[in-house]
């Protein structure tokens, strides 16, 4: 559970904000969307490899 203390005469704008930003940082609702479906551990392991590629390639040109 998040708990975010809200300073006095703190802008509620402010301190949401801050919610937002760690909340974000836990990781939560990444982690909700990718349980919504399975993923066989092939297509887990292609898609490492392409990220990997894609990556890689992209290094590459930075030295070029």
């Amino acid at each position: 559970m998040l708990i975010i203390p809200v300073k006095e005469g703190e802008n509620i704008d402010r301190a949401l904000k801050r919610f937002k930003r760690k909340f974000d940082k836990t990781g939560t609702m990444r982690q909700l969307r990718k349980r919504q479906q399975f993923t066989k551990p092939s297509v887990k392991r292609r898609a490492e490899i392409q990220k990997a590629q894609y990556i890689q390639g992209l290094r590459d040109q930075e030295e070029i």
